[in-house]
């Protein structure tokens, strides 16, 4: 197993939103707004203090939502950046949450869009820049419209150190039939974050155990019921995980009103998962 720097947990922001409250709409289309809104809630906490949080739970891997982040000014992105390496918290990928690559009009104007966030991504130190793959239906013409695009968005991105990635999301990516044909077609200049919860049981269990081999990074998010996390789901993703060797990192993705306080919901996540792994070797000797 790889030693990971920092260790093996991350926190995406989303996981905080309703600590985090205002959110901004960055987006290529025209139309929308980048201006605050709070759907969640105002919150409680300004981004720039999450990386101490995290530290102070040992936890030194962060991805940050691009609707969480407050300014796009060279000013603020540069105190994000100090405030993490005073925590020592890696910041490992930017969510880039908007654009269509996929889309027969606006693929175009949605990469190019993207394109302007590697530069925010690199001042930022971010590892990788994660962006959607596509939202159109898995047609033939779509998938190649997606690769083509996001081919000429890796070039762009060469040189950066940010490496881009998609995840198995949205209606182009809805088995691992097409998430396969798009990596392969990418031939390695894109990577993989593989989601444990953006498809459906009982399909996804054999679906996770086809990608989670070529993926990078992994956003561990949990389901909830009535009685609390869904612990025989959770521990059978983490057992597809583990049957495709994947050993990166787990991103806690907390995504429930079952706790009031999100960070209860993370850490939960994380013991679970600590668990998991530490009964690896008797899992292998059985």
């Amino acid at each position: 197993m790889q030693v990971l720097q920092n260790g093996r947990f991350a926190v995406s922001t989303w996981s905080l939103h309703r600590l985090l409250g205002a959110v901004h709409a960055y987006s290529p289309d025209p139309d929308k707004s980048a201006a605050a809104k709070e759907p969640y809630g105002p919150g409680a906490a300004a981004l720039i203090d999450v990386p101490a949080a995290l530290s102070a739970r040992g936890i030194n891997r962060l991805e940050v939502c691009s609707f969480h982040l407050p300014s796009l000014d060279v000013g603020y992105i540069s105190d994000l950046r100090g405030a993490m390496a005073a925590s020592n918290v890696l910041f490992q990928t930017l969510l880039v949450e908007d654009g269509d690559p996929s889309h027969p009009e606006t693929a175009e104007r949605d990469v190019e869009w993207m394109a302007e966030w590697i530069d925010i991504a690199a001042a930022l130190g971010a590892e990788r820049m994660r962006v959607i793959a596509g939202k159109q239906k898995p047609t033939e013409e779509n998938l190649i419209r997606a690769a083509h695009h996001l081919n000429w968005l890796a070039g762009k991105a060469e040189g950066s150190g940010v490496r881009v990635v998609v995840e198995n999301w949205f209606d182009l990516l809805p088995s691992p039939v097409e998430m396969n044909w798009l990596l392969d077609r990418l031939d390695g200049k894109v990577g993989l974050n593989g989601d444990l919860g953006n498809w459906a049981a009982p399909a996804k269990y054999q679906g996770l155990a086809d990608i989670m081999g070529r993926a990078e990074i992994c956003h561990a998010k949990a389901d909830y019921g009535v009685t609390g996390l869904d612990a025989a789901d959770y521990r059978r993703c983490l057992e597809m995980c583990e049957r495709a060797g994947y050993d990166g990192p787990f991103t806690l993705i907390y995504d429930s009103p079952f706790f009031p306080d999100e960070w209860d919901g993370i850490l939960l996540q994380k013991a679970f998962i600590e668990d998991f792994l530490r009964e690896a070797p008797a899992r292998k000797t059985a």
